[in-house]
């Protein structure tokens, strides 16, 4: 069943982190690490796959560090888990594609349709979350 990863769990922490200073400047990986008790290695990996998504900005020098990129009520929970999550389906057979060789019972199973479904269900709600709503 659906599980976000630890990575998600602190890619969503850096986030509101980042949008609940807003323009008090940017904030570093160790900032966000020593302010949440995460380890420090973790945060830093979650912020660049957030850059390379483009959900934060990276800017260097004395006063660098990361910074969203746009308003809180512009960024959906569903940019933050896709930044991290490779795939974060319900059931390994339900991924981009899915086949037998992800479950023995691809071909005759019951409930892959009544969990696709339900899938879509928790898409829309990471759609329509965005991160304002969670600070």
């Amino acid at each position: 069943m659906l599980k976000l990863t630890k990575k998600t769990e602190y890619a969503f922490m850096a986030v509101k982190y980042m949008a609940l200073k807003n323009s008090s400047g940017n904030s570093t990986a160790r900032e966000i690490s020593e302010n949440y008790q995460i380890p420090f290695q973790l945060v830093a990996k979650v912020l660049q796959s957030l850059a390379k998504s483009e959900i934060v900005i990276s800017t260097k020098g004395m006063n660098g560090g990361f910074s969203l990129t746009r308003k809180p009520d512009e960024i959906t929970l569903i940019d933050i888990i896709k930044a991290i999550e490779k795939n974060y389906q319900i059931t390994d057979c339900m991924k981009e594609n899915g086949s037998s060789l992800d479950c023995s019972h691809f071909d005759c199973c019951k409930i892959r349709d009544p969990l696709i479904e339900i899938q879509k269900k928790i898409d829309k709600v990471f759609v329509e979350t965005s991160l304002k709503q969670i600070l």
